[in-house]
């Protein structure tokens, strides 16, 4: 094992230059071709893919209302959070973006915890894993998508460092899978309020028809929107829209999703969509709609995220949102100290930078008097007693025997 991964180390620098050099290829060909794109069918792309991601952001806002029924929750601060979460994603790799949703989310409703937050997320998966593994198979069956051997020759960083050392990609799942059933097992034991917490974010889940009709239901109608959205991206770089097409495209999206080492799976969807199309536009026409469509979204989707922060948390930029959070972290952890309330860090920012040109000073949260007690935090304290000495324990228990000598007496 050890030499698989020796053997693995100068992998990663010679694939992902390669990588990066397909990408950079297909973006000169994309530009190349600008003129030949249809920006009617363009715009009409990005308006439905607009309306699908402010329809996940709806479910999203219906598994909150079931975790935190009894606060008042604002849509538009969640779909804010949403929309800023997915543009920062298609700009960083690892899903970054995650963690301003988090943290955009987790300040947008008091008396919210990042556990309770945090599990809310993984609701949305049951639909996208149902979805993937009927595009998969799908995918899979018309003869054009690649086996999981053949990722390694397609040339993406992501794949080839996995597809092209399968024992080392089996000791990496080995290791997390046995450091997750660890955690599970230490946190399962000392920490009983945090779980607590992650039941409250899955809470929609224990009800099957509130969960199919307020979150599966309407994820299979954002998605609708989402397979219009590529139909149309598909006419617009003239590699032609139909059912076969939108579902290779949406099953290449899948698999980029599992590795996400670049920015929205950039290089291993150039290298996929390459290879599936191959047979049905020309190299330079796939080339320039491999990268389009990714620009198209990219850009798309952050300046949405952009007017979000601007116009709904007041913050200027996706930076001053990672250093809230940071801030608000910091306050919380100080001195076993915690913020008066969940929003008061972004308030504190708010109140120190001013309001928008032409807004209403924003209202301040006001804190109680004392701070969250046990029950409110994530994490379970550990009681201990206070420590005596053996001298004055034998001395309080012969007091003791010596009192019940004299009560006999």
């Amino acid at each position: 094992m050890l030499s698989e991964c020796r053997a693995v180390l100068p992998l990663p620098l010679a694939s992902l230059g390669d990588d990066f050099r397909g990408f950079f290829d297909s973006v000169g060909q994309f530009f190349d071709s600008i003129s030949q794109i249809h920006f009617v069918s363009l715009i009409i792309a990005l308006a439905s893919f607009g309306i699908y991601l402010s329809l996940r952001s709806r479910a999203f806002y219906h598994v909150l209302r079931a975790a935190y029924p009894a606060e008042r929750i604002q849509a538009r601060r969640i779909w804010g959070a949403y929309i800023a979460a997915y543009g920062f994603n298609n700009v960083v790799p690892a899903r970054g973006g995650d963690v301003i949703k988090l943290f955009l989310t987790r300040t947008s409703i008091a008396n919210a915890s990042y556990p309770a937050v945090a599990a809310a997320f993984f609701v949305e998966a049951g639909f996208d894993l149902a979805m993937g593994v009927f595009i998969l198979t799908f995918a899979f069956t018309q003869g054009v998508f690649p086996k999981p051997p053949d990722f390694s020759k397609l040339g993406a960083f992501d794949l080839s460092l996995f597809a092209a050392h399968p024992r080392f990609t089996l000791f990496l799942l080995t290791f997390l899978a046995v450091a997750g059933l660890a955690g599970f097992a230490i946190l399962s034991r000392r920490v009983k309020a945090f779980w607590a917490r992650v039941r409250q974010g899955l809470a929609i889940l224990y009800d099957r028809p509130r969960y199919f009709r307020e979150v599966f239901g309407v994820q299979f109608v954002a998605w609708l929107f989402r397979f219009t959205a590529f139909w149309f991206m598909l006419d617009a770089f003239n590699v032609g829209g139909s059912v076969h097409n939108v579902l290779l495209v949406l099953g290449v999206n899948a698999v980029a999703a599992v590795v996400p080492f670049t920015p929205g799976g950039a290089g291993v969807q150039q290298a996929f969509l390459v290879k599936v199309f191959a047979g049905t536009a020309s190299g330079a026409t796939i080339a320039a709609y491999s990268v389009g469509q990714q620009i198209a979204i990219a850009a798309f989707s952050l300046a949405m995220g952009f007017v979000a922060l601007v116009t709904i948390f007041k913050f200027r930029s996706f930076r001053e949102v990672i250093a809230a959070g940071r801030e608000a972290r910091a306050a919380e952890n100080a001195g076993g100290a915690v913020v008066g309330t969940p929003g008061a860090a972004v308030d504190e920012l708010l109140h120190e930078h001013g309001p928008a040109a032409g807004a209403s000073a924003p209202r301040r949260r006001a804190a109680p008097a004392d701070l969250f007690t046990d029950e409110d935090l994530d994490f379970e304290p550990t009681r201990q007693q206070p420590l005596t000495s053996s001298r004055e324990k034998r001395a309080r228990d012969g007091g003791g025997r010596g009192r019940r000598g004299r009560r006999k007496d």
